[in-house]
């Protein structure tokens, strides 16, 4: 293989989304990812739905690239290899349930103290330690205790996020600790311990309402489209459809007031002068927005936008997103293999100069089962 991570092996002990999210960007960037599958059934990602030729959605998204080895990790066969492979791993990444990676060998100072150039990486709900250590975490659930579903939604009903925002944060911030983690060894030629918590990683990302909230002493809001600190932000009707209109600034404000809605008296109206005003007077200001917009079809107003410099968009459905012009134009699909045959992919969102992101297939379960046994001499099983 060839790539930035060419020649490091990652031991995936994962299900799921969140460490299966961290490590399929290790493949792209060309690393071999050898994915431990329970037998029989596998990932139980594999088993959400079956939309994508035969697979599902999830598995395919989090899964290209890597290699599948069903093993029962409690049994001593499933020990042996485990141990051949870790000898062998550059990195162990785990998302097993809490305390199952140490009933099974595979806690991080057990692991490093008889390799130390390992790298481990548990991801879990909630962290080691402190009363919620073992409770279960999934995403909805931890997206609840982050304090994500007070400020989603409308005023009369939370919402949780539409993708699994938790999951994605905490494979986001494993992935860049194992890079960091392999940098450091390059420079100390020792390994290290990686902990992400779901909570954690999500509560980074709720840091700005939290310090609105807290610091400002201010409630929760829920505004469903719009934005809670931020206006004129927001979905905005025309004559056909629904325009989203953001502006930033006072600069910005002014240039909407002035060449789009035709009100230069807007700009130092008290009740709109500041974000914060505007912020106060979001009704207010919404319908002085739409009687200005409600004759004018959705594209008109958003080339009107454009040419004024002022940030706009369409709400697009998925199905509308994978034909969207910028995509295409830049040439951002690529085709992979998988069990059910060829599925459209999207290069990973970080283009690295004169690298072709790898993107390899799909694996079906235990497809590499013999070839990886094999490699390890541990073809006969106890």
């Amino acid at each position: 293989m060839t790539g930035p991570l060419a020649g490091i092996t990652v031991v995936a002990l994962e299900q799921a989304v969140a460490a299966p999210f961290a490590t399929r960007q290790l493949a792209d960037l060309g690393a071999r990812v050898i994915k431990i599958e329970r037998p029989g059934s596998g990932d139980f990602a594999r088993s959400y739905d079956t939309t994508v030729a035969g697979q599902a959605s999830y598995f395919v998204w989090l899964n290209r690239g890597k290699e599948s080895i069903e093993l029962d990790i409690k049994s001593d066969d499933g020990q042996a290899v485990l141990a051949a492979l870790a000898a062998r791993a550059d990195v162990l990444v785990q998302n097993l349930a809490p305390g199952a990676a140490e009933r099974a060998g595979l806690g991080p100072a057990e692991l490093r103290r008889r390799h130390p150039r390992l790298i481990t990486c548990s991801v879990s709900g909630y962290g080691a330690g402190g009363p919620y250590q073992h409770k279960k975490a999934y995403d909805l659930l931890v997206q609840c205790e982050a304090g994500l579903l007070s400020v989603t939604g409308t005023a009369s009903e939370p919402a949780k996020a539409g993708i699994s925002v938790a999951d994605i944060a905490a494979g986001m911030y494993a992935y860049s600790g194992i890079l960091t983690a392999l940098y450091q060894r390059e420079r100390t030629g020792q390994g290290t311990s990686i902990d992400v918590a779901m909570l954690d990683a999500l509560g980074e990302w709720m840091s700005q309402p939290f310090y609105y909230c807290v610091y400002g002493g201010q409630p929760a809001r829920r505004t469903g489209a719009r934005h809670a600190t931020i206006a004129p932000y927001g979905p905005y009707h025309t004559a056909d459809a629904e325009v989203f209109i953001g502006v930033q600034n006072d600069r910005e404000w002014a240039v909407l007031c002035q060449q789009i809605l035709g009100r230069p008296d807007l700009i130092d109206d008290p009740r709109f002068r500041a974000n914060p005003d505007r912020v106060a007077h979001d009704d207010e200001l919404t319908t002085i927005i739409e009687d200005r917009l409600l004759d004018i079809p959705a594209q008109e107003v958003e080339t009107a936008l454009d040419q004024a410099g002022i940030a706009c968009a369409q709400l697009r459905s998925p199905q509308q997103f994978a034909a969207h012009p910028q995509l295409a134009a830049r040439n951002r699909w690529r085709e992979m293999g998988s069990p059910g045959g060829p599925i459209q992919a999207l290069l990973p969102p970080v283009g690295i100069d004169g690298y072709e992101p790898a993107m390899g297939a799909v694996p079906a379960l235990g497809q590499h089962t013999e070839a990886i046994r094999a490699e390890l001499g541990l073809t006969e099983r106890g």
